[in-house]
């Protein structure tokens, strides 16, 4: 097994979490990395399930046959001992195995964190699923989309470390909280569609308020605007523009040598089209690199979009050491969030 993962705010803090895929062990990593000591229980003769050595950070794991008297007994102690546990099974696994959270109802201080797609009760609890699906059902996916064109969305970061594994995470200090002033624990029932809906409050905030449409064409966070969008350069590649605030529009509308757009008239959708076409033609003047030059670190708000092989070496992710390289050479993003030394 290896070593703990280094001291930090979570000093002290045991956890165990059950292998799997995905959410259950980012949320893991994210307590390691803070100084949580996390035993990882693997299946034994199983390939390891936690989707590679970008989320083993700071673990300890060891095997176990938890279908064997000896392995279970191991499991159970092992979680008698901890603060917590996390598991990412399907509802019911864990009760079957006799390690669901009944089962441990001696533990008063347990904390029994449990992540999972559609929840542990529901009609669709017992179906299976993945990232996007959970998505889809809450109607986050539903927004983006450009009109006419299927929805498309970053694989698994919504879903699945988003409303599954930052909640469970959260979820799961919220109750260690609970417990350390009250001596009793909870199971926290981290379901991926919830999350994912909690996280698009905004998005229901802004249509409440009538500032959000259903219609694609009617929304300038979908692809309609000409200052909120990607749009290709001379060289195939892409830069994001999001000049939402009237100051950011004309100083983009500057940099772009547009002067003879009225800036006030940001959002007179009726313009929107042919200013779009005039902003793509712009772009597809120069280079990404070209652009970087002229926009980059301005109140444009302007990115380049970047490979993965390509944002740990951007300057900005350099300085501040945003990823971090691994023993096989490859970058894995560091530690997140940071913190001060103590006060």
């Amino acid at each position: 097994m290896q070593a703990p993962s280094s001291p930090g705010p979570l000093t002290g803090l045991k956890v165990i979490e059950m292998a799997g895929l995905g959410p259950c062990p980012l949320a893991g990593m994210l307590l390691a990395d803070h100084g949580a000591d996390v035993l990882v229980i693997e299946r034994p003769g199983a390939p390891m399930l936690d989707t590679g050595t970008g989320l083993q950070r700071g673990k300890r794991r060891i095997t176990l046959d938890l279908k064997s008297p000896d392995g279970l007994a191991q499991a159970r102690r092992l979680i008698d001992d901890a603060d917590a546990v996390i598991e990412g099974l399907r509802p019911g696994v864990m009760e079957r195995l006799g390690l669901g959270p009944d089962s441990f109802a001696h533990h008063l201080r347990l904390v029994y964190g449990r992540v999972t797609g559609w929840g542990q009760t529901g009609p669709l609890a017992q179906a299976a699923g993945h990232d996007i699906n959970y998505v889809a059902l809450t109607g986050v996916l539903s927004v983006a989309s450009r009109p006419g064109v299927a929805p498309s969305i970053p694989a698994t970061l919504i879903g699945d470390m988003g409303g599954g594994a930052l909640l469970l995470a959260f979820g799961l200090m919220a109750a260690l909280w609970e417990a350390r002033q009250t001596g009793r624990g909870r199971v926290v029932d981290a379901a991926m569609v919830d999350g994912v809906g909690l996280m698009s409050s905004l998005l229901h905030s802004m249509r409440a308020d009538g500032l959000w449409s259903d219609e694609p064409e009617q929304n300038f966070f979908l692809h309609n605007s000409p200052f909120y969008d990607c749009f290709e350069c001379a060289d195939g590649r892409f830069i994001s523009l999001g000049a939402l605030e009237p100051q950011f529009y004309g100083e983009l509308l500057r940099r772009l040598d547009l002067a003879d757009v009225e800036p006030a008239a940001q959002h007179d959708r009726s313009q929107w089209p042919q200013l779009r076409e005039r902003v793509a033609a712009r772009i597809r003047e120069k280079t990404r690199d070209e652009w970087c030059a002229l926009l980059e670190g301005s109140d444009a708000c302007f990115a380049p979009v970047l490979t993965l092989g390509e944002a740990p070496l951007h300057p900005h992710a350099q300085a501040r050491a945003s990823f971090v390289p691994t023993r096989d050479g490859y970058w894995q993003p560091a530690v997140a969030p940071r913190f001060s030394k103590p006060r």
